[in-house]
C-alpha cells in the first residue's frame, strides 16, 4: 500500500470513487461533477481541496480529500469531505492508513481541529470513528441549501 498526495492524471480514478460513494450512499444521481472540474479546483492557483490517494498494485483503491475551513473559535481547521475505500479494500487497514494521514496533515499544519460528517446509519464508519477516539456531536444538524434552494431564497429577495 502506497499514501501519496494526489495529483491531476489520479482524478478519473478520484471521481470513480466518489461515485461509488454516492451508490453506497444511494444517491448516485447526485453526483454531478467531472473530471475536468476536478483538476480545475484542487489543482489551480488557489486549490479549493487536496486530496491523499492510496495504491495498492498501482490501482487507486482509497482517497481522503479534504480542505481548510476557519473556525471562529479554533481558527483554522481541516474539513475531511470524504474519506473513501473501495469495498474489496475495507478492513484491509486502508482506510485507517487514509485517517492517519489526515491527522498527521492536521499536526503538521497546526490545526486545532479536524472535522467531518458520517451518516448515522453507516454503523461502521461510526464505530471506526468512536474507537479513533473522535467525538461524534449530539445537538448539531448538517444544513445545506442547494441550487433550486439558493435560487428560490434569491428571487424572494
Amino acid at each position: 500500500m502506497n499514501i501519496r498526495k494526489g495529483n491531476p492524471e489520479d482524478m478519473k480514478s478520484v471521481l470513480g470513487l466518489i461515485q461509488e460513494l454516492a451508490i453506497f450512499e444511494k444517491e448516485p444521481e447526485a453526483v454531478v461533477i467531472t473530471v475536468d472540474d476536478l483538476v480545475r479546483d484542487g489543482f489551480g492557483e488557489n486549490p479549493l481541496f487536496h486530496v491523499f490517494v492510496a495504491e495498492v498494485e498501482n490501482e487507486i483503491v482509497g482517497i481522503a480529500l479534504y480542505y481548510y475551513r476557519y473556525s471562529t473559535w479554533k481558527g483554522k481547521t481541516i474539513h475531511l469531505e470524504d474519506l473513501i475505500v473501495k469495498d474489496k479494500m475495507r478492513g484491509s487497514g486502508l482506510g485507517y492508513a487514509l485517517y492517519s494521514e489526515i491527522m498527521k496533515q492536521g499536526k503538521r499544519d497546526n490545526v486545532r481541529r479536524v472535522e467531518w460528517n458520517v451518516l448515522d446509519w453507516n454503523t461502521p464508519a461510526v464505530k471506526f470513528y468512536e474507537n479513533s477516539g473522535a467525538k461524534i456531536l449530539d445537538g448539531w444538524q448538517v444544513v445545506q441549501m442547494n441550487e433550486q434552494g439558493i435560487d428560490s431564497f434569491l428571487e424572494k429577495l
